[in-house]
């Protein structure tokens, strides 16, 4: 009777901090957001029904944060994975120092979102930021970083890609480590270059960790809060909301407007946001497996 209740039982302290950290605010958060909950009375709850849902969907700023939440995280992912995916391909080949490369790899990673902002901050600047300074060198006019609404995304998105860069190249460079060496000898020896064995024997290997990569980044673009925050100190993102996040949303919602409710319908959009995202993630990444699997089999 022990050994088939035991394994329950090394199981039951997670599954207990799941359900009271993990489940039960998911469900409860889902009550709130049927509810008209004010900050000041939190206990005193009106009926809505959907009506929160119905006056985010007519609201034009929950739009404007969809929007700049999808620019920002395609602007921050694109170029952060493919620089991850050229850098742990550097590392994976035989290189003096490897260890203090791939050590300072994690030092972003490692910074405080907050320090690393304000430094971004002050960098983007616009009259003594060291960015326009490197423009005006190059005879180029300075860019208010914090008022336009392209520059302000990507100098936000500047921020992620910087943190976040070296900690999606460990991920790759520990996927590369595990394909076999002799796929790359049998490569060689039928005369492939570099690229031809990056292309036709990495790429493919490498196929179930970038699929991970994108669906972690992806969660990441859309539960964007800290580097918006901080880099001009708004929960509005910007004068015009330019560069505005879900996550700024909701937290303006919450605490700036304190309408608990409304907050509570915003988060729960966002649940429901990256459940799509990774379920399209992963029909494409099906999809695609099984046309390689029938081309293999073809040939």
């Amino acid at each position: 009777m022990w050994r088939s209740v035991s394994p329950y039982t090394f199981l039951a302290p997670f599954f207990t901090l799941f359900a009271a950290f993990g489940l039960f605010p998911l469900l409860y958060t889902a009550y709130v957001s049927l509810h008209r909950v004010e900050l000041q009375t939190p206990g005193a709850m009106e009926w809505r029904g959907l009506g929160n849902y119905t006056a985010l969907l007519t609201d034009e700023f929950f739009w404007r944060a969809l929007r700049n939440t999808v620019v920002i995280g395609a602007l921050s992912t694109v170029p952060q994975l493919l620089m991850a995916l050229g850098l742990a391909h550097l590392l994976h080949y035989r290189l003096r120092g490897r260890t203090f490369f791939r050590t300072a790899m994690l030092l972003p990673y490692a910074t405080s979102v907050a320090a690393a902002t304000l430094v971004f901050a002050q960098l983007f600047g616009r009259d003594f930021g060291l960015v326009n300074q490197l423009l005006s060198v190059a005879g180029l006019g300075p860019v208010d970083w914090q008022d336009g609404t392209l520059a302000s995304q990507a100098a936000v998105s500047s921020i992620v890609v910087w943190r976040w860069t070296g900690y999606n190249a460990l991920i790759y460079l520990a996927g590369m480590q595990s394909i076999p060496a002799e796929l790359y000898e049998a490569a060689e020896m039928d005369g492939a270059s570099r690229w031809r064995q990056f292309a036709h024997v990495t790429l493919p290997g490498l196929r179930p960790t970038i699929v991970f990569t994108v669906v972690v980044s992806t969660i990441g673009a859309t539960q964007l809060f800290g580097e918006p925050l901080l880099f001009e100190g708004s929960v509005s993102g910007g004068i015009s909301h330019q560069y505005q996040t879900l996550g700024l949303y909701l937290y303006e919602q919450g605490w700036g407007f304190f309408h608990l409710g409304r907050a509570a319908a915003v988060a729960w959009l966002m649940f429901l946001l990256i459940l799509l995202l990774v379920g399209a993630n992963a029909v494409v990444a099906r999809r695609r497996s099984r046309r390689d699997e029938a081309a293999a089999v073809a040939s």
